[in-house]
């Protein structure tokens, strides 16, 4: 049997396993073992005590934990509900208001914790039916939720960004400064269709009533003061990273300990929150460190038979492709992808094939990082079996329907397109800052 018939039946058969419900780290990790087994034999069982001690190895995943925990305090502590109360207050008297400060709330929850699923779970419990109550139209709110809970992957500290590296073997540090601008330019894209969009239509997004807005300001500036919080922790944290005076490492141990100290000035840091902390903290750190274990072995398989110059070959020999119109082919396969799995399964699958051939190409690794996460963003979002349409069904209210969610994310999906297509044509977008931070 060719190299290239070998590759192929060992995609199949992951697919084949994720399909029928398996996870996502065994159906990797077993199709690896059992094709390095008939491979190579008896050598094969050196691969994954190999990638287990690369993996323990590589210094830079401390981080993940460490900004795991930082979200999740801050959220089981009630912090995050700080931050919405002063959104409402202060942005209600703007036509969709409320809309924005969700963009907002997203945003600030994105760089607390890294995930998507943990804005997704705020938004639509705190944010949605706030919104609902005060006559928000609900296709358009649920469009803001799911395209505001989307930049997780994206904003740093990005756990997505974090398995990237470590398969692509790129560093950390610049891929999170690489996803900054782009996550905070696609915020601004989504705040500015909802402020146009409102201001034609005013119904979509109407003012929060003038008696719950008209407040003494002693207590505007207590709720600012209490919601400021969370942007005071990111900024403090990554300031000491960008200045140079924090490693990586570092500057997640900072987050971690203002968070934890900021639970406990609020006197909310009591048994409870640490136990739900904690549990979810190992939870999502163990779930990540099973998959890129058994990314590595994986891996390890695919540049052992040369699968990734077998596809330089088809791609570029044998089709006579660009290199600009292969890229666009491997973001397509991500969309099609994506409407199945979520992203650590599409990139533990394709990163292997892609990352050796992104270099091929000449193309830098890093702002294909960025590139894959927005595709991986668009994908969520895209029906009939996008991630986020199934986990806003699951915590939407009874009267959101999946027709309602399936219209919602149209012109956020677009705005998300048009500004991945703006980091493909200005790669700078993703690259000066990791540049300018990295070259002082």
């Amino acid at each position: 049997m060719s190299y290239e018939l070998i590759a192929i039946f060992m995609f199949m058969s992951m697919m084949l396993m994720l399909l029928t419900g398996q996870r996502v780290f065994a159906a990797i990790g077993v199709v690896a073992a059992v094709a390095s087994l008939l491979l190579w034999g008896d050598g094969a069982i050196e691969m994954p005590f190999n990638a287990a001690f690369k993996l323990f190895n590589w210094y830079p995943l401390l981080t993940l934990p460490l900004f795991v925990y930082m979200g999740y305090i801050l959220s089981e502590s009630g912090i995050a509900d700080d931050l919405y109360a002063m959104f409402h207050v202060w942005f209600g008297g703007l036509k969709g208001g409320l809309a924005v400060g969700t963009i907002l709330l997203m945003v600030v929850i994105s760089a607390m914790n890294g995930l998507s699923v943990a804005g997704m779970a705020i938004g639509a419990t705190i944010a949605l039916p706030e919104m609902l109550k005060r006559g928000y139209d609900k296709i358009m709110i649920t469009g803001v939720v799911q395209a505001g809970s989307s930049l997780g992957i994206l904003v740093p500290p990005s756990v997505v960004l974090v398995l990237y590296g470590m398969i692509a073997r790129q560093p950390v540090g610049q891929l999170w400064l690489a996803g900054a601008l782009p996550g905070l330019m696609m915020a601004g894209m989504f705040i500015l269709y909802i402020v146009v969009r409102c201001h034609f239509q005013p119904h979509l997004g109407p003012t929060v009533a003038k008696e719950e807005r008209d407040i003494p300001m002693k207590d505007k500036l207590k709720l600012l003061q209490a919601g400021i919080t969370p942007f005071l922790i990111f900024f403090f944290m990554t300031g000491l990273f960008i200045m140079g005076k924090t490693s990586l490492v570092e500057s997640s141990a900072v987050g971690a300990t203002l968070a934890t100290l900021a639970a406990l000035f609020r006197k909310r840091l009591n048994r409870k929150v640490m136990e739900e902390t904690i549990r979810k903290t190992l939870s999502i750190s163990c779930m990540f460190m099973w998959v890129i274990l058994a990314a590595l072995a994986f891996g390890a398989v695919f540049d052992g038979i040369g699968a990734a110059r077998a596809i330089e070959s088809l791609f570029i020999t044998n089709w006579n492709l660009t290199p600009w119109e292969v890229l666009i082919m491997m973001q397509l396969s991500y969309l099609v992808m994506g409407m199945f799995l979520d992203d650590t399964a599409m990139l533990v699958i394709v990163a292997p094939l892609y990352v050796p051939l992104v270099k091929i190409l000449g193309f830098d690794p890093i702002w294909y990082g960025v590139l894959y996460t927005i595709t991986c963003q668009i994908a969520y979002m895209t029906p009939p079996f996008g991630y986020n349409l199934f986990l806003m069904r699951a915590m939407a209210p009874p009267e959101i329907s999946l027709m309602d969610i399936y219209r919602s994310i149209i012109p956020f999906v677009m705005v998300m397109t048009l500004a991945l297509v703006l980091v493909m044509v200005f790669p700078q977008i993703a690259l000066w800052l990791p540049h300018y931070v990295y070259s002082k």
